[in-house]
This record gives C-alpha cells, sequence and structure tokens, in this order.
C-alpha cells in the first residue's frame, strides 16, 4: 500500500512539473514566444526598415566585384511582429533569400528593375501556393508585410555578396510609385504607398 502510494505521488508530482513546464515555456505562435525569440537571439530594432534584425556572421571566402573585396555572403535572422508587421521598401544590391524559420505567413512584394512586379508568399501552406524559401535577385526593390492575426515570421537571410551600407536604398517617391503602379493587380498608388512608409521622399 506504501509503494502504491508513494508510486502515486510521483506521477502526481510529474504531471504538475509537466504544467509548470508547459505554462512557464512561451508557446511557439504566439506574442509571448516572439518576445522570447527577440531576447534569446539577442535581436534589435532594424532603423527606417523597420522589424528586429539578428547579425549571424559573414563567410570567410571572399570575392571581388568592381575592384571590391567582399565576404561571399553574410547571414541575418529578421523578424516581424503582430506590433511590427511591415519591413518598408528598400533596394539591395545583392541577391537576398529568405528562409522561414517558424511563423508567418508573410507577403514580399518584389519590384525588378525591368518595371514588373511580383507578390510571392513565404510560409508552410504549400498547398496555397506558400513558399519556405524566398530569393530575391540583387537590383530589386522589395517590401514585406506579415498576414493580419499572424504573432510574428522569423526568418534567416543570406546575402550575397555580403551586405554593406553602401548598397541599399530604402525609400522612394512620386516617380517610384508612378513607375510600378498597377505593374500588378494589386500595386496601386495607395498600396506602394504604403509599402514605402514613414520613408516617403517627395521630390
Amino acid at each position: 500500500m506504501v509503494l502504491f502510494q508513494m508510486k502515486y505521488f510521483m506521477v502526481a508530482v510529474m504531471g504538475m512539473a509537466g504544467l509548470v513546464t508547459l505554462y512557464a515555456v512561451p508557446r511557439a505562435g504566439t506574442d509571448a514566444h516572439a518576445r522570447e525569440l527577440i531576447r534569446t537571439l539577442k535581436l534589435g530594432v532594424l532603423p527606417k526598415e523597420s522589424g528586429y534584425l539578428g547579425i549571424i556572421g559573414r563567410s570567410g571566402q571572399m570575392v571581388t566585384l568592381d575592384a571590391r573585396t567582399l565576404a561571399v555572403q553574410s547571414q541575418n535572422y529578421y523578424m516581424l511582429t503582430r506590433d511590427v508587421p511591415i519591413n518598408y521598401l528598400h533596394w539591395l544590391a545583392p541577391d537576398d533569400t529568405h528562409i522561414l524559420i517558424e511563423g508567418g505567413p508573410v507577403d514580399y512584394f518584389i519590384f525588378h528593375p525591368d518595371g514588373h512586379a511580383e507578390k510571392v508568399t513565404l510560409g508552410m501552406t504549400f498547398a496555397a501556393g506558400q513558399r519556405p524559401v524566398v530569393a530575391v535577385p540583387g537590383g530589386c526593390w522589395k517590401a514585406l508585410r506579415l498576414h493580419e492575426g499572424v504573432s510574428y515570421a522569423l526568418m534567416a537571410n543570406t546575402l550575397s555578396p555580403e551586405f554593406t551600407s553602401d548598397r541599399v536604398k530604402i525609400g522612394a517617391g512620386p516617380e517610384w510609385v508612378k513607375r510600378y503602379a498597377n505593374s500588378a493587380p494589386w500595386a496601386t498608388p495607395e498600396i506602394l504607398r504604403e509599402l514605402i512608409g514613414p520613408n516617403w521622399t517627395p521630390q
């Protein structure tokens, strides 16, 4: 009888410990888990573009481009949250590949140098046409927007060659809107202005 009671007591203790663990660790897909990821990965606010950024590193291999030596690749964590759902319009010289780690989905609005635009959704619902990886060619403009009702999306992105601050442009103005307006069914002047956000540059 004593042995039975001891076994029952141990089972009860283990069950309580499990409940404590369950409620102590934020569940994936929640705002609390998003905050935990920001702390754990030491993500900081990305100025102007918006979102959260954490530097992972850069390749030890080098390449020469336009008489300049650059690392073949650099890598970052990037995150959008319910409170910070948009990565505002910017242009990058390097190729930029985003890989979904968890969360999402996220819409990518990509504006190509030839004047056409496309929307690609980063996510795990493949039947809906979502992709776990979005590769944006160098020389494109892009903006990201987290889907409504979603807590966060955590991504890793690689830039090839590496990111440098003199090979990025942030924001645009009326001429840019005029160029890309109606380049896709969703590309209304109002949506384009929203994607530029606070980085509007009147000309």
